[in-house]
């Protein structure tokens, strides 16, 4: 009876988008990759040899692939990682060899299997060749006694075959990766979290675009919850987990004294709007810190009664320097609840707070900028923005 295989390689391949960009745009955001696995890896203590790079693929040497594949595999712009077995040359024999050596180890009793190959490169033999030769072999040796079958559409097992030039790999398995582009391929940004769902997830879908995140906390004073700021250090905790090598700081804005002065001198069906104007103006001035380019927020049409299209126009006249990026503009809650859970911030968040407590109870839902600049004439914006960044506390994560 042979011995079982041991799997000593990982197959990265990119996500898609990366094929679209010209070659020195491939180059450059291909090295933002590698440089990002190396970091996830060295974080899990994984070993691993040299990231080789072979015609779309990335390859790694490990003698824990379970390990490797599935941090990889969580890693923006990895499209999918396979655990495979490494064969010594491309000469079709020694492929077939491992093939079955692979095989026997996964292929039970009545099982039906597929052979799959992906060749580049020029040999002696087509990619046909290696599918029929693999599964001869196989029949051949394996099936009698195991009662095998070959199924092309419905297979209980699919044997992988990569060949590149003078390597090739054997491999069963294919872990989906996160895909989008490698974190760092794109400025900064600043992410205000409120300690909800929404913001947590606005946050993640700007880090699949290449955007590393300045997470942005406001924190209200005696209008919030104490949890709430809890909540927002652990989701920022989480969210940073997927950008590991990247700075790890949490920014918390002392706010209770601007919410305070509005609701004190200002009518109250606009609080909340002159409220996210105020914290879009710190934002900005923490971008310019930052050397960031945008504010990103978890705001959705018609999440709070507040956010109408006319109102988020209000809105984003306060920030005169920085683009405000709503990715979850047409999200329904749902589909937010969704996706909190496949990225792992669902549970620091969804037991947040029950909202502030300032919120009138009839908001403007049409306001006009007109009434905006008239009851802002009743604040020091100038002052109070400068408390807030004198104030501002830095926690390391």
């Amino acid at each position: 009876m042979s011995e079982p295989a041991t799997l000593d390689s990982v197959i990265v391949r990119f996500g898609g988008e990366l094929w679209l960009k010209k070659a020195w745009t491939k180059r450059r955001y291909v090295r933002c990759l590698v440089r990002n696995m190396k970091h996830v890896l060295k974080h899990h203590n994984v070993e691993h040899s040299e990231v080789m790079r072979r015609h779309g693929r990335l390859f790694l040497r490990t003698r824990e692939v379970a390990e490797a594949s599935s941090h990889i595999s969580r890693v923006f712009g990895v499209g999918s990682v396979s655990p495979a077995l490494e064969v010594c040359s491309n000469r079709l024999e020694d492929i077939v060899d491992k093939s079955v050596l692979l095989a026997g180890d996964l292929l039970g009793e009545g099982n039906s299997f597929a052979v799959r190959c992906r060749r580049v490169g020029k040999h002696t033999y087509g990619s046909g060749d290696v599918c029929r030769q693999v599964g001869q072999r196989v029949l051949k040796e394996l099936g009698e006694y195991r009662n095998l079958t070959v199924d092309l559409k419905h297979p209980d097992i699919v044997l992988g075959v990569e060949v590149r030039d003078n390597e090739a790999f054997v491999f069963n398995e294919t872990v989906k990766g996160v895909g989008g582009m490698p974190l760092g391929t794109q400025d900064r940004v600043i992410c205000i979290l409120n300690g909800d769902i929404d913001s947590a997830v606005a946050g993640w879908l700007v880090m699949k675009r290449g955007c590393p995140l300045v997470p942005l906390y406001f924190d209200c004073g005696s209008c919030s919850e104490e949890i709430a700021g809890k909540s927002a250090l652990k989701t920022a905790e989480a969210l940073l987990d997927w950008a590991v090598g990247f700075p790890r700081w949490f920014y918390s804005v002392h706010y209770g004294h601007v919410l305070e002065s509005i609701v004190k001198n200002c009518p109250s069906p606009l609080t909340c709007l002159l409220c996210k104007r105020m914290k879009y103006r710190v934002a900005e001035q923490i971008a310019e810190l930052k050397r960031a380019e945008g504010i990103v927020t978890g705001e959705t049409i018609g999440e709070q009664t507040s956010l109408t299209i006319q109102n988020l126009r209000v809105l984003d006249d306060a920030a005169k320097r920085f683009p405000v990026h709503r990715p979850l503009l047409g999200f329904d809650k749902a589909e937010t609840e969704r996706m909190a859970r496949k990225i792992g911030t669902y549970k620091t968040s969804a037991r947040s707070v029950l909202g502030c407590k300032a919120i009138p109870h009839k908001p403007a839902t049409k306001a006009k900028l007109e009434e905006i600049f008239k009851a802002e004439a009743e604040l020091n914006i100038n002052e109070m923005t400068e408390r807030c960044l004198e104030e501002l506390e830095v926690v390391g994560l």
